[in-house]
């Protein structure tokens, strides 16, 4: 039986469209040429790099940081001199005496109590300072280097002028006397109830510098552009920096935040040198 041409043709194109489906499904075989080696060496030296970068690092942080915050835990588990040998083991009874007992509890507020107001008082008048002095005026400079003297200045020479300030009868009671507030002096050191903020005003004199040095070297990263296109639409200059300003500073704040935090719960020079945590544990810090 012959067949018609058109069917011929039909039955070859159906062939050969079959057979080059088929090819196309078939699966491809795995390449395993330049290209894999390649990735394979890339990925191998990115973890070298990973580890020669890291391994200084985490060795130096294991060594000052895990090694002595283990230690202090080990040594905590026994009743110690400092001198002798480790060899009165008591477990947990050093815990136990301090949480259990009122002058470190008092202590752990009054840490808490200088956390939350230095952040409280020394944040408006950092940031509105630095606000202030970001701005084009004469003797700007000056200003900037007269607020940061307190933070350079050491604490023990800090605490020992405030001391003498503050006792009774010197400088800040002569000072009220004089401008006709001679009803304001106080026992600044000696008084329970006045002397944690006492102390509190001492501390924003002496870091508040810091916050406002920080935060200015923050506003040196707002663009120019932004102030200048809140001016062409009408924005007054409070406004500029609520709305554009401030928002950018935030990474900065948080910084400081967190700065503030770990220095008002380390506290321990300034307070040891004026009251040296008194008077009766009023102004102990868990560090004194």
């Amino acid at each position: 039986m012959t067949n018609h041409p058109a069917q011929t043709v039909d039955t070859t194109v159906r062939t050969t469209g079959t057979a080059g489906r088929a090819n196309i499904a078939r699966p491809a075989a795995p390449r395993s040429g330049p290209r894999a080696t390649t990735r394979q060496s890339n990925l191998r030296r990115k973890w070298l790099e990973i580890t020669v970068f890291a391994t200084p690092a985490l060795l130096v942080y294991i060594v000052f940081v895990l090694l002595p915050i283990g230690f202090a835990v080990y040594y905590s588990l026994f009743k110690w001199n400092g001198i002798e040998p480790l060899t009165n083991f008591i477990g947990i009874n050093n815990y136990k005496r301090a949480f259990g007992g009122p002058v470190f509890l008092k202590a752990l507020q009054h840490n808490i109590f200088f956390v939350i107001s230095s952040i409280v008082i020394q944040l408006p008048i950092a940031l509105g300072v630095a606000l202030l002095l970001n701005r084009r005026m004469r003797g700007r400079a000056v200003f900037r280097t007269l607020v940061f003297i307190p933070y350079v200045v050491s604490e023990v020479i800090a605490g020992v002028l405030w001391l003498l300030i503050l006792q009774p009868d010197s400088l800040v009671d002569r000072l009220l006397r004089a401008a006709g507030l001679g009803s304001w002096s106080q026992l600044w050191l000696a008084d329970r109830s006045i002397v944690l903020w006492t102390l509190l005003g001492v501390l924003t004199w002496k870091y508040v510098g810091f916050a406002i040095i920080l935060f200015l070297a923050g506003l040196q990263n707002v663009p120019d552009e932004l102030h200048e296109a809140a001016a062409i639409d009408g924005a007054s200059w409070w406004q500029t920096q609520r709305s554009i300003t401030i928002p950018l500073l935030g990474p900065t704040i948080r910084i400081w935040i967190f700065l503030s935090m770990i220095g008002a719960l380390q506290l321990f020079d300034v307070v040891w040198v004026i009251t040296g945590g008194g008077p009766a544990n009023a102004s102990a810090t868990m560090a004194t």
